[in-house]
């Protein structure tokens, strides 16, 4: 086994783990790995697309017991807030790949999403409606559904447009933290078996060793970001992820030019 590759396959899995539930785009961080370590072709894209079902279980382990009960109301927000993204993703992934999954346009979703986060949180939640996410309506969870087809222009971050998404519509920071949290299961899942039934063509048992590799290491780092991320939102605001973001976006413009 190519011990190169399977660095690679660590790197892009702590990096997968570890941003796929902050508000600062994974699809982002990994277009900008997978440039540094060469790991950008078609073979390395369904990897990265594999790799972030490790980080979706990383959720359903840390909140098994809301997962494996019945929960219908749980399950009827996920179909519900799930619909909105799969449909525009379905019709727009082709152009989105060929004019958005470059430096430039990452770098620039990048900064706009911290400005906007900026935006929202200069102004603190004053009529929070919903305190956690068991008090969804089916109403909420579409709202968040639409708020997550931002998420779909690279760099913009999923777990960002849907949080930031939920507390403007009146959602508790850690109601829409959770929820974000719930919601990222279908569509990975959506999402991973869309992308080995499509190129499954690629893939070889050689692959098997780094996949595995990347997996098993952005669970783990998924799992350390998850519990981190629910302790932080319980005494903090997002503003620090925003600057991170107007930073890493900025830099990213300056040696693009």
């Amino acid at each position: 086994m190519d011990l190169a590759i399977l660095l690679k396959a660590v790197i892009l899995g702590i990096v997968e783990g570890l941003t796929e539930f902050l508000p600062i785009s994974s699809t982002g961080h990994l277009i900008l790995a997978g440039d540094l370590l060469d790991a950008s072709d078609e073979r390395w894209n369904v990897f990265n697309i594999v790799i972030q079902t490790g980080a979706m279980l990383a959720v359903v382990w840390e909140y098994r017991a809301r997962f494996f009960r019945i929960d219908l109301q749980l399950y009827r927000n996920l179909i519900v807030a799930f619909i909105p993204a799969a449909v525009l993703g379905l019709l727009f992934s082709k152009i989105i790949k060929q004019y958005l999954f470059h430096a430039v346009p990452v770098a620039l979703a990048f900064i706009v999403g911290g400005i906007v986060i900026l935006l929202v949180e200069r102004n603190p939640q004053k009529s929070v409606r919903v305190e956690t996410a068991a008090n969804m309506t089916w109403l909420d969870a579409l709202k968040v559904g639409i708020a997550q087809c931002f998420a779909l222009i690279p760099g913009t971050s999923r777990s960002g447009a849907t949080i930031i998404g939920g507390m403007l519509f009146g959602l508790s920071r850690r109601a829409a933290t959770e929820f974000s949290f719930f919601l990222a299961v279908p569509i990975m899942f959506a999402a991973t078996g869309y992308q080995l039934v499509k190129y499954r063509a690629l893939l070889t048992a050689s692959d098997l060793g780094p996949f595995a590799v990347g997996f098993v290491v952005s669970f783990l780092a998924a799992l350390i970001a998850v519990k981190g991320l629910i302790r932080y939102v319980a005494h903090h605001d997002f503003r620090a992820f925003a600057w991170y973001r107007i930073a890493l976006g900025a830099a990213l413009l300056w040696f693009s030019r």
